[in-house]
């Protein structure tokens, strides 16, 4: 899925900006971390300076703005959410756990932050989520914090954590282990 976004994300950035980079990402910002910035511009000044040219324009919805959005549309929780390319446009791919006891897929457009579908998982034989101490949105704040970037994907790995991928300002991906009762950021490591 990781190779499907990374070159999804460099066929736009050649596209839209001819190969020198007219678009790229910025973190940092509160319950998210994406969003969308032309190379150059100024941001607020609390804002992580702009990533390398690496990802396409379409991608202006926050992980915390997709969240909500797919909440909206389905009361729950959300155990997972990832960036992925679709029918070539992106979009934020959700697991919500509904308050109807069931498992639903949402899926939200990466930049309009519209619910494209929800559905009903009947593939998912997995019960409740264990409760969390720390939201996905405290997680993807602390796993920013740790590594300013760009967040690709979060996801609950049990109980005891959050798997929260960053592409960091610099480039590359970082996975940091988010633990889900203090809020704690472990190591990170390379992809």
């Amino acid at each position: 899925m990781k190779r499907k976004i990374v070159i999804a994300v460099v066929t736009a950035a050649v596209l839209v900006g001819g190969g020198a980079g007219a678009v790229a990402l910025a973190g940092g910002e509160e319950g998210g971390g994406v969003r969308s910035t032309a190379a150059g511009a100024t941001g607020d000044s609390d804002a992580p300076a702009a990533a390398p040219a690496a990802a396409p324009a379409a991608a202006r919805v926050t992980v915390g703005d997709a969240v909500a959005a797919g909440l909206a549309a389905v009361p729950g929780t959300v155990t997972e959410a990832e960036l992925d390319e679709e029918d070539g446009g992106l979009v934020w791919e959700l697991d919500v756990y509904g308050s109807d006891r069931s498992w639903h897929d949402v899926t939200v457009d990466a930049g309009s932050g519209k619910v494209l579908d929800k559905r009903v998982d009947r593939d998912e034989d997995r019960g409740a989520p264990r409760s969390a101490s720390v939201s996905l949105e405290e997680a993807v704040r602390a796993a920013l914090k740790s590594v300013p970037g760009v967040v690709t994907s979060v996801e609950r790995e049990g109980a005891g954590r959050w798997e929260v991928d960053v592409r960091p300002q610099g480039g590359g991906e970082r996975e940091l282990s988010v633990d889900a009762r203090t809020g704690a950021v472990g190591a990170a490591t390379e992809d």
